[in-house]
Formats: structure tokens, C-alpha cells, sequence
């Protein structure tokens, strides 16, 4: 009697150059690797501009499903944007399926990972104002507001006033 061998694809971990990720993911696709690359929405500011760009969720890494028993997995060393395939010794390394269903079960309709937001501060905090015109004044967190913006209780002129700031001008004090 022989034993059937099951061979079956697995989720490992490619290393690729900086801000290669989508360059290395279609070179895999090319030659034929099923690819993963989490991403989330960003905020990015420059020049005194606030967006929203797509990112990397882990930036420089992405996954590739392969069967290390049928296909010819060493050709990701060499693949374009690519800097290794992570691995135990000379065995690419797996890793378990739940964590790959775990980030696809995050995904938003556009297929960016959701991020659970925490308020930074609680209420009543110590708080400073890191830029703009109330740069190191300091007040106390009052909450959140809408899109990423926070109420701070600032002591002006003898009395508490309130200021609504990025969340992002707010660290503790």
C-alpha cells in the first residue's frame, strides 16, 4: 500500500525593497504566485495638506501562497523587487492560514484593512498642542470629534475655551 501525498499551498512571507510592494506582487503574479498585500487608508500630510493614501500594512513585506513540493519556489529570490522569501534554513517558512483570513475578514468593499480607531486620550487628560498656533499650550482632552479631530479645553485669557485640532497636533502631556 503507498501513501497519497496531499500536497497542499501555503502562506509564506516575502521581504521586498522599499516601496517595491506592488512591483515584486505583479512579478510573482507573472511567474504564477498567488500574491496578498494588506493595505489601509493613511493619512498622509505634506506642505500643509492632509490625504488619505493607500499603504502597505506591514510596509516591505507581502505574502505568497505556494506549494514548496510542486513549485519551483527559489525563483522568488530572484524575482524583480523581491529581497527574500523568509525562511527556516533552506525551507521557506509558513505561516498559518487563520492570520491571512484574519486580515481578508477586515477588508472594507475596496479591499483595505480596517483599523480599530482608540481614543489616544480619556477625558479630562493632560494634553499638549504639538503645532499650529497653540503649539505647546497645553489643556485637557475633552473627546473626539468627527473625522480624526479632537476637543481640547484650553485655559485663554482667564478662562477655558474650546479648540477642535487634528488628532494629530495632540500628544500627551
Amino acid at each position: 500500500m503507498t501513501d497519497n501525498l496531499v500536497t497542499k499551498s501555503s502562506w509564506h512571507v516575502v521581504q521586498v525593497h522599499v516601496h517595491a510592494e506592488a512591483k515584486a506582487q505583479m512579478h510573482l503574479a507573472r511567474q504564477g504566485f498567488a500574491t496578498y498585500l494588506p493595505r489601509y487608508l493613511k493619512r498622509r500630510r505634506h506642505a500643509r495638506r492632509t490625504e488619505t493614501v493607500p499603504a502597505p500594512l506591514y510596509p516591505s513585506y507581502l505574502f505568497v501562497t505556494i506549494d514548496p513540493t510542486v513549485q519551483r519556489w527559489r525563483s522568488i529570490h530572484s524575482t524583480v523587487g523581491v529581497t527574500r522569501l523568509v525562511c527556516n534554513g533552506d525551507v521557506p517558512a509558513a505561516i498559518d492560514d487563520a492570520i491571512i483570513h484574519g486580515l481578508k475578514s477586515r477588508e472594507d468593499a475596496q479591499g483595505f484593512i480596517q483599523l480599530q480607531r482608540r481614543p489616544q486620550f480619556a477625558a479630562g487628560d493632560k494634553v499638549r498642542i504639538r503645532e499650529g498656533v497653540f503649539s505647546d499650550c497645553l489643556g485637557l482632552f475633552e473627546g473626539m470629534g468627527d473625522r480624526e479631530r479632537v476637543a481640547i479645553l484650553l485655559e485663554l485669557l482667564g478662562r477655558k475655551v474650546r479648540v477642535v485640532l487634528d488628532e494629530e497636533f495632540v500628544v500627551a502631556a
